[in-house]
This record gives structure tokens, sequence and C-alpha cells, in this order.
């Protein structure tokens, strides 16, 4: 009874620190920010997390798990190619600025001081990158796209859509929310050799 109450304590408490690193930034973000917003004392967070370091740290890596396991819902999906494909773009879509893209902006800065949260951020960018060369190696073969290099053209896609995400994020009224959808829409079919309109 104990643990499980403790676990899903921490797991507030990463929710927490997630919600408020969002907002206010890594470099701005106290842990009595943190503390005040989730009602406890700062005791309790360095009960739970030792250091101010260790609690970026695990509220970063608590919020890549929830991403990863929306990859692994489309890795292990059923549908065509082409049906994962959409759903994984719009899992990453960056046309609505959103909590989550605020964290990762931000730890991708953090990242290169770092070791940890460079870490963290690799593996996911790794997973979604791989999970969307597969993707499009499975339509490839099955006769759904057209693109002879896979990997390329993974590369590229998540790129493109992370430098999106900087702009929309940093410079809101830059480009329209359809614009940017427009956008990767286009280059999506365009290395896959498939209409924009079936995207």
């Amino acid at each position: 009874m104990t643990s499980g109450f403790s676990r899903l304590r921490r797991e507030d408490l990463l929710k927490t620190a997630c919600e408020v690193i969002a907002e206010q930034g890594f470099g701005h973000t106290r842990t009595i920010d943190i503390a005040r917003a989730a009602g406890v004392s700062q005791a309790l967070l360095f009960y739970h997390f030792e250091t101010k370091e260790r609690l970026f740290a695990q509220a970063f890596t608590y919020a890549a798990r929830l991403h990863m396991n929306a990859l692994d819902d489309i890795e292990r999906s059923t549908g065509t190619p082409h049906q994962r494909l959409v759903t994984l773009l719009r899992l990453c879509s960056p046309a609505i600025p959103t909590e989550g893209w605020r964290l990762w902006i931000d730890a991708w800065g953090e990242a290169m001081r770092s070791p940890e949260l460079e870490e963290i951020s690799r593996r996911i960018d790794t997973q979604g990158r791989l999970l969307l060369r597969a993707i499009i190696e499975a339509g490839v073969e099955c006769g759904e796209f057209d693109c002879g290099d896979p990997d390329g053209a993974a590369w590229r896609l998540f790129a493109l859509i992370d430098g999106f995400a900087i702009q929309t994020h940093v410079h809101p009224k830059a480009l329209s929310r359809r614009r940017v959808n427009v956008l990767i829409r286009e280059a999506a079919a365009h290395e896959l050799g498939v209409p924009p309109e079936k995207l």
C-alpha cells in the first residue's frame, strides 16, 4: 500500500514538475515553484528526488516515457503503413503549441550541458525516427509509398517537424497552424511519392 501510494505521489510530482518547467523553463524554475504548484513542501521533493538536477531529469524522463508509450502504440498498431504514418504525423505535429513541445525545446538546450538529458532526448528522437523509417519501409514494400531512401526521408521529415516546432513556439505569429500542417504534409508527400491530399 505504502509503495503504491509513494509511486503515485512521485507520478503526481513529476507531472506537476513538467507543467511548471514547460511554463517557466528549466533555467527559471525553482524547486519551490514546483513544490507550491504541487501543494507539498520542498522537503518532500528532496525526499523523493534528492537534488534539483535529479528532479528535472526524472521529470523529462517521465514526459519522454509518455511520448514513447504513444510511439509504441503506433508501432503495435495493425493499421496500414499509410494509417500509421498519418497517426504519427498527428502525434508529432507542432501546429498546435503544447506544453510537451515547450518542454522538449527547452530540454534540447539543456541537453548540450547535461549528459543525462542528452541521453534521454536522443533516445526519444531515435525511437521516433526509427518508427517512421519502419513505416516508410513497410509502405514501400506493400506499394503504398515510393521512396528510395527511407532512412534519409525519416531524418529529413523529423528535422523539418522539429524546426517548425521551434518556429511556432518561439515565433508564434510567423506561420499559421494550417500553414505548418500543409508544409509538413507536402514534404511527407514529396518524400513518399503520394499526393499531399492523401496525408
